[in-house]
């Protein structure tokens, strides 16, 4: 293992020069950095987001939402570049204080609801409409065991493993293995979980499988950080099976095109205002 020379200062400084794909706009405080006016469509959902795996995650349950046959659950997607600082602008801000997507307004309520942490918005959309939260209090307290654990346990693979393998400026020994070993724990716990039972949360797709699957589904397919073959995750089967279920879904496939604005030119969708824009 290497070492560092690296010694902490007594009192932290910020250093704007400290590298990293996002260096250019982190900062270490909150707020509204410019003044600007979010655009607003006919649906009374308006969704400011881009198609991270967090943004994903309320795409895939709005189109999972209209697959059904919930036409009130129709939108409009409008793209949040987070690489130009768009998230800092006062509208954006206003719904999110935190400056991160995805962010949603719902217009159907008086005044509007705003919502933001992805976690919040899918539990508020499933309440709304009355699905995928399961049939029963047994069943929804299983499926929000299961949200609550993707939103604490994703920012080690995120923050954590993603930063230090694919983003930092540098490669670090220490923390690439850190964040590996805790990446593959998580790994291990999702595929006991599956080795029981075919969906996340029990027998029924819900919205525990939405919210872990941008995250760990696409993971083990290959499609998150380039990392499958470094994190062998052909060690879990069954994972890998319930990752491939759940990409075959057509709303999951139109999810993940939304708000797109990278790779494929087929695959991408930055602004989705109609069923007809697929």
């Amino acid at each position: 293992m290497t070492t560092s020379s690296y010694i902490p200062p007594k009192v932290w400084q910020f250093d704007s020069e400290n590298g990293g794909a996002f260096a250019a706009i982190n900062r270490p405080t909150a707020g509204a950095r410019s003044q600007t006016t979010l655009p607003r469509g006919q649906h009374a959902l308006q969704l400011y987001s881009l198609a991270t795996p967090n943004g994903i995650k309320v795409t895939v349950l709005l189109e999972e939402l209209l697959e059904l046959g919930f036409d009130a659950a129709d939108y409009d997607a409008w793209l949040i570049d987070i690489r130009s600082g768009a998230q800092f602008g006062s509208d954006f801000v206003a719904i999110n204080p935190n400056s991160k997507i995805p962010a949603l307004l719902d217009h159907s309520t008086n005044p509007p609801t705003r919502l933001f942490e992805s976690g919040s918005i899918l539990l508020y959309l499933a309440e709304k409409f009355g699905v995928l939260l399961g049939n029963s209090s047994a069943e929804r307290t299983e499926i929000l065991n299961w949200l609550f654990w993707q939103m604490g346990s994703a920012p080690f693979v995120g923050g954590g493993f993603g930063h230090f393998y694919v983003y930092a400026p540098e490669k670090f020994e220490y923390p690439i293995n850190r964040y590996a070993m805790e990446t593959k724990r998580q790994l291990d716990v999702l595929e006991r979980q599956l080795a029981q039972q075919p969906f996340i949360a029990g027998d029924s797709y819900s919205i525990a499988d939405i919210a872990i699957w941008p995250w760990y589904g696409q993971l083990v397919l290959g499609q998150l950080y380039n990392a499958a073959e470094f994190l062998s995750v052909h060690e879990y089967p069954q994972l890998q099976a319930w990752a491939a279920r759940i990409a075959a879904r057509p709303a999951v496939a139109r999810g993940l095109r939304v708000n797109r604005n990278w790779g494929p030119e087929a695959l991408q969708l930055p602004e989705r205002h109609s069923r007809s824009d697929f």
